[in-house]
């Protein structure tokens, strides 16, 4: 089980009472992620899964009677574990806040829909969820990522990834591979974040690996002007 160290538990404590403080008349601005690519989200995660979401209800963990410390527990049944073996060897529910705006994100609970599902374990054990993690519909994965979730994403957790946002985009190193799937497609959903995974070669540089046909266009050299 992950322990909370001393300085995360003052920090939620601080967050908790700077919104209680504030009486929260007004809903917190948005939910803001740094923009990642699959691999990153899954080797940042403690855990990630498969699974159907077979029920919901609203808890309040904390105790508190304030409607922003709610969340929604959503009873889940495992399918598949991809990470966390060493921390859990079932899970029945995840929680993800009650708003939107503090990251909660919104799950199917009337069709048994089938999700990825990627997180952090709080100290008491439960497993927490949010948009800023690896949550998508299991439908809606590429074939390419369903495989690279069995090993090619954790063959990868030491390579760097850097996102390209203009050109010049150079590589700072040979540990490192060059997203450039907004650059191409103004997205971050494209070719590179579906098709591919950055994982480690024998020589210790990082690349990116796309297992199955070739690309239908290649990926330009970022250093040219």
């Amino acid at each position: 089980m992950v322990v909370v160290s001393q300085e995360q538990s003052m920090g939620l404590g601080l967050w908790v009472l700077l919104l209680l403080g504030a009486g929260m008349e007004e809903a917190v601005e948005g939910c803001s992620c740094h923009p990642a690519h699959p691999q990153q989200l899954f080797c940042s995660a403690e855990i990630v899964i498969r699974a159907k979401i077979s029920g919901e209800k609203i808890v309040s963990p904390s105790n508190s009677s304030s409607p922003y410390m709610k969340m929604i527990q959503y009873e889940v049944k495992m399918i598949k574990m991809f990470k966390g073996f060493d921390k859990a060897k079932d899970i029945q529910y995840v929680y993800t806040p009650i708003f939107s705006s503090l990251c909660g994100v919104k799950l199917d609970s009337n069709n048994k829909a089938g999700y990825l599902l990627s997180g952090s374990m709080w100290s008491d054990g439960r497993i927490s969820i949010g948009q800023c993690d690896l949550v998508e519909s299991w439908d809606n994965l590429s074939v390419s990522q369903k495989k690279n979730l069995n090993y090619r994403y954790q063959m990868g957790c030491e390579c760097k990834i850097n996102t390209c946002y203009t050109v010049p985009c150079a590589s700072t190193g040979d540990d490192e591979c060059l997203w450039t799937d907004w650059l191409l497609d103004n997205s971050l959903n494209g070719e590179q974040a579906r098709q591919y995974a950055c994982i480690r070669r024998s020589d210790s540089s990082c690349s990116w690996y796309r297992g199955g046909p070739p690309p239908e266009k290649d990926f330009f050299d970022m250093t040219d002007p």
